[in-house]
Order: structure tokens, then sequence, then C-alpha cells
């Protein structure tokens, strides 16, 4: 993995994660979806400037992009979650979910790098943390639950899985590009008679 991220670094990080996550959720429950889209391609490039890694970054952010737009498309589809704007397919998450996920993305090796090997931690606060933070966009109108408890109970029970994964996936492509990177690249598996 890379070296550990600076403390101004991982501030810089949850701070241009928040506000994505602002622009995001208001500019979806008032009809503003591409609002937060462009706040979060801001976050984006700043992280992308900020990181030693910068294309397997760039995947890990596209990667974990489809993961949500699917996930959160089958909630949608499904009818546990109900959005206000940005819906372009029925089976999609909104854009503007989407670039939250783009904007989570960036956390994974920097402000949430700690979590990396926890396993334990990371389901608790998949498990916990991601309910809370549907419930506080459904506060600001960014999201609809017709059943909250049940809402709540899938949006927990998902995220104990997608968060240590979204970090396990972070890992490996932050131990990918540090291999690559090494001057001697990659072990070769062969030997060197091969």
């Amino acid at each position: 993995m890379s070296a550990t991220p600076s403390l101004a670094r991982i501030l810089i990080n949850l701070a241009a994660f928040q506000a994505g996550w602002f622009a995001c959720v208001l500019g979806g429950a008032h009809q503003l979806p591409w609002l937060g889209v462009g706040v979060v391609a801001l976050v984006a490039a700043l992280h992308l400037t900020t990181t030693p890694e910068r294309g397997s970054e760039a995947r890990l952010l596209v990667l974990i992009a489809v993961m949500g737009a699917l996930w959160d498309g089958l909630l949608a589809r499904f009818g546990f979650l109900v959005y206000p704007s940005g819906m372009l397919l029925p089976w999609l998450a909104p854009v503007w979910i989407i670039a939250i996920w783009v904007a989570f993305a960036t956390t994974l090796n920097v402000s949430l790098a700690w979590l990396q090997g926890r396993w334990y931690l990371a389901f608790t606060i998949g498990a916990l943390g991601a309910p809370l933070a549907y419930y506080a966009g459904a506060k600001l109108g960014g999201v609809h639950f017709p059943d909250p408890v049940v809402a709540l109970a899938v949006l927990g029970g998902g995220w104990s899985f997608l968060m240590p994964a979204s970090l396990a996936i972070a890992a490996r492509f932050a131990r990918t590009a540090a291999e690559r990177d090494t001057p001697e690249g990659p072990i070769n598996s062969e030997g060197a008679d091969a």
C-alpha cells in the first residue's frame, strides 16, 4: 500500500467528501441533480491531482461508481428507496447518487485508509453508518423510504458487506500500483531463468 496520507490531506479529503455529499443530496432534493455531479467532478479532480497513483485511483473511482450505481439502482427498482430526481434508467441509481459513490471512493485510500484490514470495524461502520447517512439524506429531502424500518435494515445489511468490500478493493488497487511503481516491478513468479 502507498504511504500513509498526511493529516492535511486527510482533512482536505474529508471536507471535499462532505461538500460533495451535501451538494449531491441537496441538489437531488431540489430537482438539481447535476449540481452535485459537478461538485463531485471537482472533488474527484482534486483527489486525482493530489495522489501519486492517478491511474489506479481513477480506475477505483469508476469501479466503485459502477458498484454503487447498481446497488442503489437495485434498491430503487425494488421500492426500498424513492429518489426525487436524477433517475435516468429505472434499474440505475440517480446520477447524483452515483456521484456520491465517486466521492466515497476518494476516501478509501485517504481518510478511510485506517479501516483497511480492520474488517469487523468496517463491517460495523458500514452496517450502522450507511443507514444513518441515508437517513440524514432523507431528512434533507434527497430520498424517501416507503417503509423506513425495512429500508434501513436492507441498507445496513448491504453496507455491512459493501464497506469492507470497497476497502478491500481500494487496498488491492493501491497494492497493485505500489508493486508496479517499485524499481524491480512485480515479482516474476517464473524466476530469473524465464
